[in-house]
């Protein structure tokens, strides 16, 4: 399993007339919390984008546990648990930084998608190999 952790700090914008963080912005932490892990395996979305290949999200799903707060210092968390075939299984958990209690867990799936040929594609082999190396 490959985890990464990245710590954001809720903004104001980000609060409901609740005080709590909006759930859409869990969504938002997600996506940073991913891209980020990616480009430390040294896979940035970026290049994937270039060479013609996408990974749209196929599936997502959030659990609330606890709310966040403005000013809170957020460690997000993804965990990698398999290499990717055509689809990348990702899962989250959101907590404060710092303190066990989870705010939010997670889910997102993924897919590899060749922009001009219009599908659904296997993992490139040259992320077949970053995933292999970063999951012993």
């Amino acid at each position: 399993m490959y985890t990464y952790t990245y710590r954001h700090r809720v903004r104001y914008r980000e609060c409901d007339p609740m005080s709590y963080v909006y759930h859409t912005h869990y969504v938002d932490y997600f996506e940073v919390t991913r891209t980020e892990a990616l480009r430390e395996m040294g896979l940035a979305y970026k290049t994937l984008e270039e060479n013609g290949i996408i990974m749209p999200v196929i599936d997502l799903a959030v659990r609330y546990k606890r709310p966040a707060h403005y000013d809170d210092l957020l460690a997000i968390t993804a965990s990698f648990t398999e290499a990717p075939r055509t689809r990348v299984p990702i899962d989250y958990e959101v907590r404060r930084d710092g303190e066990e209690t989870l705010l939010a867990t997670g889910h997102v799936t993924l897919c590899f998608f060749n922009v001009a040929r219009g599908r659904p594609i296997p993992a490139p082999d040259a992320v077949r190999r970053i995933f292999e190396r970063v999951l012993r």
